[in-house]
């Protein structure tokens, strides 16, 4: 962390986000905590809370309890008041919303305050309908308006053109100690391997960590995994790692397509999990065949860090985080909701056997740790943070 932060040192900095449970910008929220409570301020976080509450306050952080996810104007209006309220109490010097319905209450909150005004655009960011970009424009009316990638940067410039002063792209930081493959202890992923009822006999295992939403692909990889056993190719686990998070119709979807193609041994809903990195270090390779367009694309990068290689789709802001360079490469691209891509491009890493994967993953790593650090991601923030503050 920098020693050039001194104003962050007497600050009191509260980020906005609709809550804690699980997800990129969630993590970002955490990382970012500890790193203001590092550099000697007060970090503070408003959310409906979640699962990772415990790690916030256990790393000196402080949170609030809110209804700040709510999308209803009566508890939006209410949130203006809450967070003025909690701007004076704890002297709030600047305010930062991840998410569009926070970042409404937020912004009038912090503007009522006079305090500086911050922006991360985590999610896609639409063209239409207008209504929709105009509730979306929210994310682009910060002092700075964070992108997760440069992907991210060239929409909102397309699509909200703010003033280019304000932008600032910072690629999202990855625990990059946490998944080198020597953090992760023997114990970690026998123990996960138990539970997903993985043996010598499971091939080479992919995995596919997002949470199960149509826009994530596990049904293209599936259809992938059914088009590898129509051609004969038997040695190989999919896993799909993620939290349903309510969506039971989708779930039950991926369940049947599972039993209809008779991919019971092959493929396998295993829900959520608590230790990504023991699930990488048991995979040969991580998939992240999203149908749509990535804002960044977290999976990608934590699987490099993870010394994995990986197959993504073709579009946003995965383009930047994985090379494809022949003799360079750290994955494979396939286009996006293309199962039969998907499906070639399974069987071409498992062609590769086992040295040439370990090799591409090494790559991946080394990448991963030049440029997708959490403290690279923290001193970039903070130093806006500290530049507002100045002002």
């Amino acid at each position: 962390m920098s020693n050039s932060f001194e104003n962050i040192r007497t600050a009191a900095i509260l980020q906005v986000v609709p809550a804690l449970e699980t997800g990129g910008a969630e993590r970002t929220t955490v990382d970012v905590a500890r790193a203001i409570v590092a550099a000697g301020g007060r970090a503070i976080v408003a959310s409906r809370g979640g699962r990772m509450v415990a790690e916030l306050e256990d790393i000196g952080a402080r949170h609030v309890e809110m209804a700040v996810h709510s999308k209803n104007p009566v508890v939006m209006a209410l949130n203006v008041e809450r967070l003025t309220r909690l701007i004076a109490h704890e002297k709030i010097g600047l305010v930062h919303a991840r998410s569009r319905a926070p970042a409404w209450s937020a912004l009038a909150a912090a503007h009522r305050a006079r305090i500086p005004f911050v922006t991360t655009y985590h999610s896609r960011v639409h063209e239409k309908p207008r209504l929709k970009v105009f509730y979306n424009s929210v994310m682009t009316r910060g002092d700075a308006v964070i992108a997760n990638s440069e992907f991210t940067a060239g929409r909102i410039r397309a699509v909200h053109a703010p003033d280019e002063t304000r932008i600032f792209t910072v690629p999202r930081g990855i625990d990059i100690d946490g998944l080198a493959p020597a953090a992760i202890s023997p114990g970690r992923v026998e123990a996960l391997c138990g539970r997903w009822r993985l043996d010598g006999t499971s091939g080479v295992i992919f995995v596919h960590p997002a949470r199960l939403t149509r826009w994530k692909g596990q049904s293209v990889s599936i259809e992938a995994a059914r088009l590898l056993r129509a051609r004969g190719t038997d040695g190989f686990t999919l896993l799909l790692v993620g939290d349903a998070q309510g969506r039971d119709n989708y779930v039950a979807g991926l369940q049947q397509a599972i039993l209809l193609a008779g991919l019971e041994p092959h493929v396998r809903l295993v829900g959520h999990c608590d230790d990504m990195g023991a699930a990488y270090a048991l995979s040969d390779a991580v998939l992240s065949p999203s149908i749509e367009a990535e804002p960044f694309g977290r999976t990608a990068v934590e699987a490099q860090a993870a010394s994995r290689p990986v197959i993504v789709s073709d579009a946003g802001g995965q383009r930047e985080t994985v090379l494809t360079t022949e003799g360079a490469a750290t994955g494979l691209c396939v286009p996006p909701g293309d199962a039969a891509a998907l499906a070639d491009a399974m069987a071409r890493l498992m062609a590769l056997g086992p040295e040439a994967r370990a090799a591409m993953g090494a790559r991946g790593r080394a990448h991963a740790v030049a440029h997708y650090s959490v403290a690279a991601m923290c001193d970039t923030t903070l130093g806006i943070y500290a530049r507002l503050l100045a002002r």
